[in-house]
């Protein structure tokens, strides 16, 4: 009986050797759609068209092509039924052994900031996932294949009956993985659209149900401590790219992720050093060298064993600089061959790019918590200098301005409590975590006295309000001679007034950043 392989598919990379090998090892007529067929055909391959094989003509700009008895029947008829085989010959339904899909790039679409709805909705696969369900209800009969990197698996398969069994459960349990995040993307980004509808209030964005099936992509050695079991789920790797080194750990990823978000604040060439997801040192400059001398002098003990991350290629300078001292990881755009070829002596460095621009879902968070997780936007609505408040009586300098610019993007990503001591476009102390606000600002201070950085003529960045005007006061004997705060306390008037005595300026951003 004549074997039947029905291949349509977006990603097409890896079909041409899978399909030359099905047909020329395993004797099987492929049928096949728009532009998966033209490729075959281009490649020298013989290959039905659907509609040929239907006698019902693809319509309606593609929405209608394999939704048809013909190849539904061909995947869904029981073998092992009489009543099945014989409805089958009546309607001339011939078998399909295999279908090979993927579906139509629909999370890849939305994440894409310039999107119209009109595109998201063209981009809902309707054929792939009814094929891919069919074969997969059917798997006793028909192997399906979702994911291009089974294709090696099931040619391997095919010569043993018992090993394409137990493959094509597997197959189909992958089927109903995709096709369920699949239609959760799709459900999550039309409840996104409605919530934003003017008719219907505020943006939210936040789902009335929330549906996770995310697939393990990496066994980890350990979680936050060697007694913790620990994996990572989801599509890290489809925005991060790790050029060489040991395998990332759980608390590497977590680094990783922090430091990305941080980098992202700056335009200028800038270096950030991170340690337990902690911003410890951060400059802009002109060159990623220059920006390197001054994030690392603000604290020279936190890069051993931190996170390093630049948002420039970084180049064979500042590799040689880098190289001299111990870190876990380095994150960049990427890497110039000289700039390889130094970290390649370190081996158990990992060299971390990262992939384009970051996916709709880094915008929103999750935390797990008893019986279930929270969900919130992430801290990314962007601070509009323009919104603020000077309410002191003295005016800030343009450089005062853009130190308490540079500090603010800093301290939204210090844990809270959080001060940040800064100059223009560059950390002099960073006190992160503490209990009290004042314990935040003498650990910031200490900090910059170790480093040698004179905090005279610095601004003093805090990620919520100075609810008494001490902490203010601490800032000022310190050297502060500019605030900037949200703002919003019952006492604000007792803190600006003590600005006011000191000839400081106080900026209110009107916008808190705690970071628990």
């Amino acid at each position: 009986m004549q074997k039947n392989a029905l291949l349509s598919v977006s990603d097409k990379s890896g079909l041409v050797p899978f399909a030359k090998a099905l047909v020329e090892q395993h004797g099987y007529r492929l049928l096949s759609t728009g532009g998966t067929a033209k490729l075959l055909e281009q490649e020298g391959i013989p290959v039905t068209e659907v509609s040929d094989y239907t006698g019902f003509p693809e319509m309606m700009e593609g929405r209608v092509k394999t939704l048809h008895p013909k190849i539904h029947g061909g995947l869904l008829a029981r073998r092992d039924k009489e009543e099945h085989m014989a409805a089958a010959a009546e309607h001339g339904i011939e078998m399909i052994d295999l279908v090979v899909v993927n579906l139509y790039p629909f999370e890849e679409t939305v994440a894409k900031p310039d999107v119209t709805f009109e595109l998201a909705i063209e981009n809902i696969d309707i054929g792939g996932p009814s094929m891919l369900r069919s074969a997969a209800k059917n798997h006793a009969s028909v192997s399906v294949v979702v994911d291009a990197a089974d294709y090696d698996r099931v040619l391997a398969a095919m010569s043993d009956e018992a090993a394409l069994l137990k493959l094509r459960r597997e197959l189909a349990l992958k089927v109903f993985q995709r096709t369920s995040s699949y239609d959760g993307a799709i459900a999550a980004y039309l409840e996104a659209q409605v919530a934003e509808a003017p008719d219907l209030g505020e943006i939210s964005g936040i789902p009335a149900k929330l549906d996770l099936r995310l697939p393990q992509v990496q066994s980890l050695r350990y979680g936050e401590n060697p007694h913790q079991k620990a994996a990572l789920y989801g599509n890290f790797f489809d925005c991060f790219e790790q050029l060489q080194g040991k395998e990332l750990s759980f608390n590497n990823i977590i680094d990783i992720t922090a430091a990305t978000y941080l980098i992202g604040e700056f335009q200028k060439p800038t270096v950030a050093i991170l340690k337990h997801t902690n911003p410890c040192g951060v400059a802009s400059a002109e060159t990623l060298v220059e920006a390197w001398e001054q994030a690392f002098v603000t604290d020279q003990q936190a890069p051993f064993g931190g996170i390093i991350v630049v948002n420039q290629t970084m180049d064979a300078d500042l590799a040689a600089i880098i190289s001299k001292i111990f870190c876990e990881v380095i994150i960049a755009p990427d890497f110039t061959p000289a700039a390889r070829e130094i970290f390649a002596k370190k081996k158990n460095l990992r060299l971390m790019t990262v992939k384009g621009s970051l996916p709709a879902a880094s915008l929103q968070e999750m935390r797990s918590v008893v019986g279930g997780v929270l969900m919130q936007d992430r801290d990314t609505m962007p601070d509009r200098p323009s919104d603020w408040k000077i309410v002191s009586k003295r005016q800030p300098s343009d450089e005062e301005m853009r130190a308490m610019i540079f500090g603010w993007n800093v301290v939204k990503h210090v844990k809270s409590n959080a001060i940040v001591y800064a100059g223009c476009e560059r950390t002099l102390g960073v006190g992160a975590g503490q209990m009290s606000r004042v314990d935040s600002s003498k650990i910031a201070v200490w900090k910059a006295g170790e480093a040698g950085l004179p905090l005279e003529g610095s601004i003093v960045a805090s990620d919520a309000f100075f609810p008494f005007a001490d902490g203010l006061i601490a800032a000022a004997e310190a050297g502060a001679v500019a605030a900037i705060q949200p703002g919003g306390s019952v006492r604000d008037d007792e803190v600006i007034a003590a600005a006011d005595e000191r000839n400081m300026v106080m900026v209110f951003t009107g916008k808190r950043h705690f970071k628990h």
